[in-house]
């Protein structure tokens, strides 16, 4: 795991409490597809961070995949939606790298080998 890749449905300014470098897929294109962010996530051993369930679907038929933080918090504003992120981020790094699949839900966190 070299850094995260946030997904353009996440918003660029996001911080998490993290060593690790991040940037926002906007940064790399403007507007760029599912595949394209996938391919680099795993050229770059990069975890990306989503809402897209796109992602969690694809790991199943990708070998090896990219790392995948599947962030499933409905539709909160964007503090308290930090404010959990940041809350858990410490439980979703502590499965990495060993769980190539981590969903973030309201009431926990669940990782898939």
């Amino acid at each position: 795991m070299k850094g995260l890749l946030i997904d353009e449905n996440l918003p660029a300014s996001l911080q998490l409490p993290t060593k690790l470098p991040a940037i926002h897929v906007t940064d790399i294109s403007k507007s760029p597809s599912d595949t394209s962010v996938w391919q680099r996530a795993q050229m770059e051993s990069l975890i990306v961070i989503t809402k897209d369930a796109d992602f969690s679907h694809r790991i199943l038929s990708s070998d090896p995949p990219p790392w995948i933080v599947h962030v499933r918090l409905g539709n909160l504003r964007l503090r308290p939606f930090v404010q959990h992120l940041n809350s858990v981020w410490p439980t979703v790094e502590s499965l990495l790298p060993k769980h190539k699949l981590i969903t973030v839900l309201p009431d926990r966190v669940e990782a898939i080998e």
